[in-house]
């Protein structure tokens, strides 16, 4: 499991004119169930998402189609780590060893 941080490194006027275009990246992945949880950093930094993928090489060749990496407007960070417990309800994303 992976959680990404997206760093806003330009304006959010910047940010704002590839709004869209994230949105539709982040609905591709959703649908391919990679993503699972995401949302904007309070303040209004960036942002993180929660993701599964086969692999750190296959989620960070992932990251590189986000327009707003494209576009560089965001710094990202990935962090992989295994989840061993969950709340009630969250079984699934512990992995299976």
């Amino acid at each position: 499991m992976f959680v990404i941080t997206l760093t806003y490194k330009k304006p959010l006027a910047d940010v704002e004119q590839h709004l869209v275009a994230h949105i539709a990246y982040l609905d591709e992945y959703y649908a391919k169930g990679t993503f699972i949880a995401s949302g904007r950093k309070v303040p209004r930094t960036g942002g993180v998402i929660l993701a599964k993928a086969n692999g750190r090489a296959e989620l960070e060749a992932i990251v590189k189609l986000d327009p707003f990496y494209i576009e560089e407007v965001a710094e990202f960070e990935v962090v992989e780590f295994v989840p061993t417990r969950t709340a009630a309800g969250l079984e699934a994303l512990i992995e299976q060893i």
